[in-house]
């Protein structure tokens, strides 16, 4: 997750870093024997303060959960003065400060509903409450309810009372979050000063690694795990033992290890360990695994078995590039012969392709309409790859790559899919359970009618939605996931045959403008307007729809194929008040789509349609696309890669490579 401007954080003990004195002062302050007054949120752990300052360097709203008022308040106005930079007139304040004992289940579950009625959502939430004992578990006399006991509520029931708040606002959102917990070195190895300490920390380090199945839903849990920041809790250490480890860590090491797992989408139920003496790494390292893990594989849904035979890498393979800026495809592009460069990079891998989608916006990417600049600018990158998706067969790995291996198949959405192999950073790679061509359909097609109703639309149930070119690839599946949602779908289409597989697909109203005018039919039969439309006609259409929204409602625009063509072909236009959702830079909520489109589908409650019209090697992409660019007919064509040093018989029986041109106008 990219953090922004405007995105909202929580942080339980975000006061914390002013921390009490000693273990003595600390037992006096919690039970009222001393002259410092007892915050249960923030005694040992200082990373809340760095934290919370740190978000407000990168824009974030922040809340401020602690015990102590005037500790809060004060980290509250050292990140609005921080977050002055990014924003200016703001209608609601930049930080709030909301005063909350952690072990409190009522305060804790407050704290959270004021700061979603504050900031509308949760992007992040940290977890860094914890405390330490003075007495040793096994010579305390006390029933533990002021020592040891009070610990466990404080260091892990809190924790993970404030991690299931966290992911149940995260979810009802639908939008992906972060939520860290701060554990402790402690909880990796024994901690013979305090072993409830110990205990609890390893708790929640394991606690959070039995998370990760989250991320299905868009939450991913990951906790940090330091060894020695200059606490009052490190202190009551040895100073051989500090020197030992080399030292106490800066707080900022804490900071970037936390950000490290909040950037990197790969990283859910991750632990990661830091130490002065060996910097981060994680937690238990994948050979420590494989010594516990009865089989790996099939505890992870998204990683299949290695099914797939392992893929001859050849010295030279062919793809398709851009060499000049034009919207006719084939004019723009050649084949092209290259030499695969060896070994792979650390991070990489390279993929077999078998199956990629030919789209409507191929035409706009080779005229160079996607890339920001004047035309001469634009040209400054050429060549470029061409192809925007694809599913295939990882061939190779590069030596840092864990969650792929020889022999996955996955899905990519990177440019560069028309060649037989492609080199990408692994990190892109969506593991699938088959490459089939009807994953292909699910990327951009699929993809972008579930982030555009669902995100850009904020569709619920019980609207009535319109979708326009509505039998082409991306409409099909705009049809069923409205539909799916418990709405009233009405869509467009030219002829009869696509007017039977709309409602086939369980339209309620299908309008065929062949047969009768779509202004008229909404007009009569929609006189309130249309709470939702999803439009990628463009022209005519477009000021149609634009007249029959209802009050309040959304018109998404995905494409505009009536423009494609012509002699200049399309050109981006700025419309007042277009809000610009990216598919792209939403792959994080992409991956979560896919994982539950690959349910629908295996459970029948979702169809694609593929066109058996088939087209042979990379050569006739050009040909694919020279189809899909006279937008006449709705087509699912298929490619077949065939290779010399590599059997497709062997693979699958029946391997090839789906293009599907997204199109639905006459």
């Amino acid at each position: 997750m990219e953090l922004k401007p405007g995105m909202s954080a929580l942080v339980t003990g975000g006061a914390s870093g002013i921390d009490l004195g000693s273990v003595e002062e600390v037992e006096s302050a919690m039970w009222g024997n001393g002259p410092t007054k007892f915050n249960p949120n923030k005694l040992f752990s200082a990373s809340g303060k760095a934290l919370c300052i740190a978000f407000a360097k990168k824009g974030l709203f922040v809340t401020i959960v602690d015990f102590s008022e005037e500790n809060g308040r004060e980290v509250a106005s050292l990140v609005q003065e921080e977050s002055s930079k990014f924003h200016g007139d703001l209608r609601v304040p930049s930080a709030i400060f909301v005063k909350c004992d952690v072990t409190n289940a009522d305060d804790l579950a407050s704290s959270f509903e004021k700061h979603v009625r504050m900031y509308g959502g949760l992007d992040i939430c940290i977890n860094c409450a914890g405390i330490s004992n003075k007495t040793l578990v096994y010579d305390d006399a006390s029933d533990g309810t002021k020592t040891w006991r009070h610990a466990v509520n404080v260091n892990l029931v809190a924790v993970i009372d404030g991690t299931r708040i966290a992911s149940q606002i995260m979810r009802s959102h639908k939008k992906p979050g972060v939520i860290i917990n701060i554990g402790s070195a402690a909880g990796l190895y024994p901690m013979f000063l305090d072993p409830i300490y110990s205990g609890t920390k390893g708790g929640v380090v394991m606690f959070t690694r039995s998370l990760a199945p989250l991320k299905r839903q868009g939450v991913r849990v990951n906790v940090l795990c330091p060894e020695f920041v200059q606490t009052n809790l490190a202190e009551q250490l040895h100073k051989k033992i500090i020197d030992s480890t080399g030292g106490y860590m800066k707080m900022e090491d804490v900071v970037n290890g936390a950000f490290e797992l909040i950037n990197d989408e790969s990283k859910a139920g991750a632990c990661l360990w830091i130490t002065k003496r060996r910097g981060m790494e994680y937690w238990p390292t994948p050979e420590e695994q494989r010594k516990y893990m009865v089989n790996p594989n099939k505890t992870k849904r998204t990683v299949t078995n290695n099914i797939y035979p392992i893929i001859q890498t050849p010295d030279f393979f062919e793809k398709i590039v851009v060499h000049t800026l034009s919207h006719n495809f084939r004019n723009a592009t050649r084949l092209e012969r290259v030499r695969l460069t060896l070994p792979i990079e650390p991070h990489s891998a390279l993929v077999k392709v078998i199956y990629a989608g030919v789209n409507a916006s191929d035409v706009n990417f080779s005229s160079g309409r996607y890339f920001s600049g004047n035309t001469k600018e634009v040209a400054t990158r050429l060549p470029f790859d061409a192809g925007f998706e694809g599913v295939g067969i990882v061939a190779s790995v590069g030596n840092l790559v864990h969650h792929v291996k020889v022999g996955t198949p996955v899905a990519l959405m990177t440019f560069g899919s028309y060649a037989e192999f492609t080199l990408v950073p692994a990190k892109h790679l969506l593991p699938v359970p088959r490459p089939d061509p009807e994953v292909v359909a699910m990327l951009t097609s699929g993809l972008t009618a579930s982030i555009g109703l669902e995100k850009a639309g904020q569709m619920t149930s019980g609207q009535v939605v319109l979708v326009t070119a509505a039998a082409g690839g991306t409409g099909q599946f705009a049809v069923q996931l409205a539909k799916l949602a418990g709405n009233k779908v009405v869509a467009t289409c030219g002829g009869e045959s696509k007017a039977a597989l709309l409602s086939s697909l369980g339209a309620d109203r299908v309008i065929n403008y062949r047969n009768e005018g779509i202004k008229d039919v909404l007009k009569k039969e929609y006189p309130r307007g249309v709470d939702i439309i999803y439009e990628s006609v463009g022209g005519q259409m477009f000021d149609l729809c634009l007249n029959a929204l209802a009050v309040h409602g959304r018109l998404i625009v995905i494409g505009m194929i009536s423009q494609y063509q012509g002699e200049e072909g399309w050109k981006p236009q700025n419309y007042t008040g277009l809000l610009d959702f990216s598919l792209f830079s939403m792959l994080t909520y992409g991956k979560i789509i896919l994982a539950n489109f690959f349910d629908l589908y295996a459970s029948g409650k979702l169809k694609i349609s593929l066109d058996p019209k088939k087209f042979m090697g990379v050569a006739s992409v050009p040909d694919a696309g020279r189809i899909s660019s006279f937008w006449k007919e709705c087509w699912q064509a298929w490619l077949v890669w065939h290779s010399a040093d590599y059997s497709v018989e062997d693979l699958t029986g029946v391997v090839s490579l789906t293009l599907s041109a997204i199109c639905d106008l006459d």
